[in-house]
């Protein structure tokens, strides 16, 4: 009887260990649900569950911008296939600054992609280092050699050193191309946001200096005029929240183009250029939840104004920069693969013009959006749980 006894409570034990479990999963499921809800409920709008983690995670730095992203979890980038570099390119002054090049480990020839980083024009807001992962994945998708260019930043050097330090990496590039076995008669130029400006003010300057005719450009969420402007999007996404501020504009601004005269030359804010023929077919990816999406999508109306071709997307559901999240971010993959298609065509087809218009992309429900959606919730697990576990020393010296 006693063992009996004995296998009852041993049972009974571990049936209440068991419920008392179940009730507690169940219980922080509840709260990470209601969580992610909160977090994907903005005035602005409803956010995507993925976005929403991304958003919350950066914004109350949870994790660091520069975490490593797993192999298994990022996919192929091409590393394996690609020879990479630190060079110097020299510019007009006599100096010179750092750059990094991706080229395919093979004969060629290859198409060349000259790429300009974000960061609002100033230091310590973006790198060649911090924007890698796209240069690599271009580089590797599109099998091209991509150079990844470091132009100096304000305040110690303000407009026009950026763009001359971007013309004179073309030029460089344009010379050395051979020796990378590189195809001179497809290059383009690839940036985004302040480098999205960077980029196709260096295709106009290729232009108006009978520099290296260009293939094609594509423009990321692009900063396109330093004037005050009345666009809706300035307004509504300007906190910060989505990843760029209005103080940030606002301080870009001051910085790198110090003096208001600047704030209209052509080369600083190309969607008042008096001019725009000329310019290579032209990609330009929008945010939905950006304050640069308006002027963005103004661009591409005025370069098909002036009969360039261009082909403007605009993803709903995402922030400004969500293409640097492709590892980790559906949306960002989706836009990342379309420059990359239309790369490969302008490279080896021809682009024709069509009317302007802005197509929205929304993903709709389905394996890659229900993917996303596991993906956030195992991550706000994670972050809820860390939260918790960061505060326990603090609640437990207060009971102390």
């Amino acid at each position: 009887m006693k063992i009996k006894s004995n296998i009852y409570k041993f049972f009974r034990i571990i049936r209440n260990i068991t419920v008392g479990v179940a009730v507690f999963v169940l219980l922080f499921a509840v709260v990470v649900f209601v969580t992610v809800e909160q977090w994907a409920s903005k005035e602005e709008g409803k956010l995507p569950v993925k976005t929403a983690v991304i958003l919350h995670a950066v914004n109350e730095n949870l994790v660091p911008l520069d975490l490593e992203i797993p192999n298994f979890v990022r996919g192929s980038t091409g590393r394996s296939t690609m020879v990479r570099e630190t060079v110097e390119i020299p510019v007009r002054d006599g100096s010179e600054i750092t750059g990094k090049v991706y080229r395919p480990n093979g004969e060629g020839p290859y198409p060349i992609i000259m790429y300009y980083h974000g960061g609002a024009f100033l230091e310590g807001y973006g790198s060649i280092e911090t924007h890698e992962n796209i240069v690599r994945a271009l580089a590797g998708r599109t099998q091209s050699i991509v150079v990844a260019v470091g132009y100096r930043v304000a305040p110690k050097y303000v407009f026009p050193t950026a763009i001359e330090d971007g013309y004179d990496a073309l030029l460089w590039a344009y010379d050395m191309a051979e020796a990378w076995n590189g195809d001179v008669s497809k290059i383009a130029v690839a940036g985004d946001s302040a480098g999205g400006n960077i980029a196709t003010v260096v295709a106009m300057m290729s232009r108006d200096e009978g520099g290296p005719e260009l293939t094609a450009q594509v423009l990321y969420y692009p900063l396109t005029t330093f004037q005050d402007v009345a666009l809706p999007s300035r307004n509504v996404y300007d906190s910060g929240y989505y990843l760029l501020s209005r103080s940030v504009m606002y301080l870009a601004r001051d910085k790198y183009t110090p003096e208001p005269d600047m704030w209209s030359n052509p080369y600083t804010s190309p969607l008042e250029a008096k001019d725009l023929t000329g310019l290579p077919p032209t990609l330009i990816i929008t945010a939905e939840f950006d304050p640069l999406r308006d002027e963005g999508e103004a661009y591409g109306k005025r370069l098909s104004d002036f009969g360039v071709p261009v082909e403007t997307i605009r993803y709903k559901g995402v922030m400004h920069g969500f293409i640097s999240f492709y590892e980790v971010m559906y949306r960002g993959n989706h836009g990342l693969q379309k420059s990359v298609h239309y790369l490969r065509t302008a490279f080896h087809d021809e682009i024709l013009y069509e009317p302007y218009t802005v197509k929205v992309v929304n993903i709709e429900d389905g394996k890659e959006t229900l993917r996303d959606q596991l993906e956030a919730y195992a991550m706000a697990c994670f972050l809820i749980g860390k939260q918790a576990f960061t505060m326990l020393p603090t609640q437990y010296t207060l009971i102390k």
